[in-house]
């Protein structure tokens, strides 16, 4: 299986959005999932979907509208409160990614 490419955005593109990159590449990991994350601030989220290959985006912070892939919500995943549901979408998302690559 591939590495999947996640874009994190919050506010200042460093000190949340690399926390959240970090939570979730040990729970994915532990899952046999590999993770590449990059932090950015929501002004670079749409420059980067452009340029990079990215799979989706977990924000923190509101992100642009008009974002071609999928876009996560992961202040539940920083703040502890919603860390199942969060990791649930981000399973679903993966395994979306995963079959639409299989066929």
């Amino acid at each position: 299986m591939r590495t999947i490419q996640i874009l994190t955005v919050c506010g200042s593109g460093t000190v949340s959005s690399t926390m959240v990159a970090q939570k979730l590449k040990e729970a994915l990991a532990a899952e046999g999932i590999k993770i590449a994350t990059t932090e950015v601030k929501p002004t670079q989220v749409v420059s980067h979907v452009e340029q990079g290959s990215y799979d989706f985006v977990v924000n923190t912070t509101p992100v642009p509208d008009n974002i071609p892939i999928p876009v996560i919500n992961g202040v539940g995943f920083l703040t502890g409160l919603e860390e199942e549901e969060f990791l649930e979408e981000v399973r679903s998302v993966i395994a979306q990614i995963q079959e639409r690559e299989a066929n």
